[in-house]
Parts: C-alpha cells; structure tokens; sequence
C-alpha cells in the first residue's frame, strides 16, 4: 500500500501442486500442501478484507478439480476446497462493505505451474482432451483464457459474489 496507495483489487494466485497417491503422501507433505493452499489463501482473504477499499473486488484462483474427481490429485484439490467455502463466507462478511469475493477454477493449465507435477502420459492425456470438447484448443487451458474471465470478475462482474466459476472448456463442470 505505500507503494501504489489504496487498493481496489487483489487477486490471489498462489498454490501449489502435489500429484500423488494418499498411500504415499506424508504428513509433513499434507502439512505442507494445507499451508500452501488452504492457509495462504484463508490469510489472504483476510489481509484483503482489511485493506481493500469498500467496492473493492477480491479473487482467488482454485482449481476446476473441485468438479471432479480423481486419483493422485487428494492433497491438491482437497486443500483448494476449503477455499470455496472460505470465498463463500468472504462474500457473506466483506458484503456489507461491497466487496466482491469470488473464486475462478482454470482447467490444466499450460504453465509452469503444471509440468513439473505432470507425466508425459498425463500431458498428452491433457491435450487429447481437446478431441472431446470444441471448447479447448490444446486441451490444456491458456493463461490468455482465463485472464477475460478474472478482468470481468472485477469489473462489470462485480456482483457475482461467493461463486467459483469453473473456467475449463467443459473439461469439468458442476
């Protein structure tokens, strides 16, 4: 703030991946993984929730996993989950003040953030994908594919409120 002064937006988009079975997950993984990204995002709303200005819009960026279900992803998509209750509530309590909380679920995105964690089997299970819906181009999502959603999301979409918006070409809906 004493950089850019007041603040109208903040978009969360801090996460962390682990693709593995429950059977072979520690503890100190699950620990970590909860921090990263039930945690992080839980104190980010707050800390927004503070300081954004009234009217001020807040998004956090989940995962279209949180429409589906499937092996490997548990610590992951487990801990995005509590975020969408968090968002929920968020709406609820900064509402008074017209801020705006919402969460965006991008489908396998093709970023670093995805490769790391991700077989060549899985990749190209990912971009076949795309045969089976008209509505992806690569069967990964592109970052260019989700910004247009979060730009609305704080601008004329500012009354979409306590809603995650799965944004993933129908890769996974609910």
């Amino acid at each position: 703030m004493a950089a850019v002064g007041t603040l109208d937006i903040a978009i969360n988009t801090v996460g962390k991946v682990l693709k593995q079975p429950i059977l072979e997950t520690s503890e100190e993984e699950f620990d970590e993984m909860r921090a990263v990204n039930a945690k992080t995002a839980f104190f980010f709303l707050k800390e927004a929730g503070k300081h954004l200005n009234d009217q001020g819009k807040l998004c956090t960026v989940v995962t279209s996993l949180l429409g589906a279900f499937t092996p490997f992803y548990a610590t992951y998509a487990g801990m995005k989950a509590p975020v969408e209750h968090f968002t929920r509530a968020a709406s609820k309590e900064f509402g008074e003040r017209g801020l705006s909380v919402t969460a965006i679920g991008p489908g396998p995105m093709d970023t670093p953030f995805f490769y790391p964690a991700e077989g060549a089997d899985a990749v190209a299970y990912h971009k076949a994908a795309a045969a089976l819906s008209k509505f992806t181009k690569t069967g990964l999502t592109d970052i260019q594919d989700i910004v247009p959603f979060i730009r609305f999301l704080v601008t004329e979409g500012w009354w979409m409120t306590g809603q995650t918006i799965l944004v993933s070409g129908g890769y996974t809906t609910k």
